[in-house]
């Protein structure tokens, strides 16, 4: 039975179907809620008896354990007689709670509110985080020592995410959504300056120019009032800003309506330059990520179709050819619409004149991305030759954009990371020279995966730092995704606990959600968690979970943990060889442990065959997301079951 935890007001614990659980008495809520704010660590039971009473009774130690024992009857009734209890264990000298990171609102509530996420993923949260409040942070125990620091923190941290959900607001054009709960906030909380300028900024962006100036008046003088105070420099200066009516308080929504209005007005409807115009803005909001990326992905279509039915193939291969969204995943988010775009591609070449020799190696450098984990000869040809040309002009964002194609196409065998790393580098080189932002990113990233899969952690760690830089920077949000999932491979790889890391992968995985990115997303947290327990030599989870495509290389590993060894080894006869991409080490590595585990020789064969060039790398860590452990820790056991030799 999942149970949920909740300390967001009174103290409460609800069971797997949201039924409030009975829990007793005070004291008993008292025992809990000190458990929670261990956050998983030992409690003595004499620091608990100590805690719970001013003046304990001489059977102080005999209660404490009577309270825990109601405790574990309440919060899990079907645990058989004399068993361990799961949630509330004993451990040395006293008590911890275990209840899993999604166990306590409060754990939920802290996440939401720290995340970093594109604005409106981050308003979905915070308002879904904020509304999981019932009152003060335990509230029945407001006055007790224990208790006292960390209700100070999570009603900063309250406070704080009403104004990031504020500041989302703003940021997505919603000023006057953010004017009523600004307000409310800023009467209770007086002393917050961030609060008066967002709210005085939410006034000015809505036409209230004369309100937003009463609000800093008003600010200036209950701050002078109440804590003796002259208001900070910036709220200082955004009333002088909104005094001389500053461009830079909305000058990004005023010019792009200015310009929006000029291009209308100026450019025919049927314009051919319109259609162009449409796919640098489809480039632009691709590397917004979440809506950005999927609004991008859906009229990226419509717009060659456009332009092939204009029976211009210059235009179709400028059309074709100006998404150059640099791409770090080898699966596609939509795999019809870039067969879509690939056959578009190849249209377009067949019926380009001689002599277009940039708009050619952009046609190619498309097929090669969207060709992605094909296997085939022709994407690969299609890179080389994209390259090929992109060397002999002299433009360096058809190089990166070449060099991409070719990044896209280094997966025909296990063991490429140098390779790849090298293209990662040049492309580094390339765009640092000439000022390619997006390209830097892409080579940094394709870095941290190389890196990563050679074990060379110190190089990863200073590539995800520099992608993380360039990504604040220049905003783009989905480089935090990759980067959030890095840090949880490094944290695995580490030889951290499996709660720790299983911990940080479910992060990861939550701050993936709304980037637009099914093709990642899709399954990869399931298999994130059984790379991590095949790590550990642990069974396969075996609840339902969304395998998505990886189901057919998981199925044999859950079989087994289910104790259904006969349909394990008929599942692993029918398992397809993984696809050309950065998670085909992993792949190989769950068919050489169901192999191994069924004794299927066959299976033991094509595996070790795969993974053989791949024996200095750590499986799974090229994906830049996930890792096995090294690759020679399956080729050893591969040989040993085979009768051979260890592994180089």
């Amino acid at each position: 039975m999942d149970v949920l935890f909740g300390v967001l007001g009174p103290v409460t614990a609800w069971d797997g179907s949201g039924n409030p659980i009975a829990l007793k008495g005070p004291r008993h809520r008292a025992v809990l809620a000190r458990l929670i704010i261990a956050r998983g660590r030992v409690v003595p039971v004499p620091l608990l008896v100590d805690d719970l009473w001013m003046d304990p009774p001489s059977d102080g130690v005999g209660a404490v354990r009577t309270f825990v024992a109601a405790l574990r009857r309440a919060l899990e009734p079907d645990r058989p007689p004399r068993t361990p209890s799961r949630l509330l264990v004993t451990e040395g000298p006293g008590y911890a709670l275990r209840p899993g990171p999604d166990g306590v609102d409060a754990w939920l509530f802290e996440r939401a509110a720290t995340a970093a996420r594109p604005p409106a993923a981050l308003l979905d949260d915070l308002d879904a985080a904020l509304g999981r409040w019932r009152g003060p942070a335990y509230a029945e125990f407001a006055d007790e020592p224990w208790a006292r620091a960390e209700r100070s923190r999570l009603a900063e941290l309250r406070l704080r995410a009403i104004e990031r959900r504020a500041e989302a607001r703003l940021e997505l054009g919603l000023a006057a959504d953010a004017v009523p709960d600004l307000d409310a906030h800023v009467a209770e909380h007086p002393w917050r300056e961030d609060a008066w300028r967002l709210l005085a900024l939410a006034l000015y962006r809505t036409g209230r120019q004369g309100d937003a100036l009463e609000v800093l008046r008003r600010a200036r003088g209950l701050l002078v009032e109440q804590l003796g105070v002259d208001p900070g420099p910036e709220l200082r200066r955004l009333e002088e800003d909104i005094l001389r009516q500053a461009d830079h308080l909305d000058a990004t929504s005023r010019l792009w309506a200015r310009a929006a209005e000029t291009y209308d007005r100026t450019v025919a409807t049927g314009a051919r330059a319109r259609l162009e115009s449409t796919v640098g803005i489809l480039r632009n909001l691709a590397v917004t990520g979440g809506g950005g990326l999927e609004a991008a992905r859906e009229q990226r279509v419509p717009a060659i179709g456009a332009a092939e039915e204009l029976g211009d193939p210059e235009l179709t291969a400028r059309v074709i050819g100006a998404y150059d969204v640099p791409a770090i995943w080898t699966r596609s988010d939509d795999p019809r619409q870039a067969a879509q775009v690939v056959a578009a591609a190849e249209r377009t070449l067949a019926a380009l004149p001689a002599g277009h020799a940039s708009a050619r190696a952009r046609l190619l450098a498309t097929i090669a991305l969207e060709s992605r984990g094909a296997g085939t000869a022709r994407p690969c040809e299609a890179a080389r030759e994209a390259e090929e040309i992109a060397r002999g002009l002299d433009d360096p964002a058809l190089l990166a954009f070449a060099l991409n194609g070719l990044f896209m196409q280094a997966f025909e065998r296990a063991g490429l990371a140098s390779r790849r790393d090298g293209i990662g580098a040049e492309l580094v080189e390339l765009s640092v020279r000439h000022d390619l932002a997006s390209y830097e990113v892409l080579g940094r990233l394709i870095r941290v995966q190389a890196r990563g899969a050679l074990a060379d952690f110190a190089g990863a760690d200073a590539e995800a730092a520099a992608a993380d830089r360039l990504g604040k920077r220049h905003e783009r949000p989905l480089v935090g995704v990759f980067t959030g999932w890095y840090r949880a491979l490094r944290l695995a790889a580490s030889g951290a606990g499996m709660a720790e890391a299983e911990a940080a992968y479910r992060d990861a995985a939550e701050r993936m959600e709304g980037s637009g990115m099914p093709g990642l997303s899709d399954g990869l947290l399931p298999l994130a968690l059984l790379g991590l327990r095949v790590l550990h030599r642990r069974p396969a989870q075996t609840g339902p979970v969304g395998w998505g495509l990886y189901e057919p290389w998981a199925r044999p590993l859950v079989l087994l943990a289910r104790g259904r060894p006969d349909e394990a080894a008929a599942a692993l006869r029918d398992v397809p060889d993984p696809p050309h991409d950065l998670l085909s080490e992993a792949l190989w590595c769950l068919i050489a442990t169901a192999a191994l585990a069924v004794d299927d020789r066959a299976a033991m064969r094509r595996a070790h065959g795969a993974l053989a060039p791949a024996a200095g790398e750590l499986a799974g860590a090229g994906s830049g997301l996930l890792t096995l452990g090294p690759v020679s820790r399956y080729l050893d056991e591969l040989a040993a079951a085979l009768g051979a030799g260890p592994a180089e």
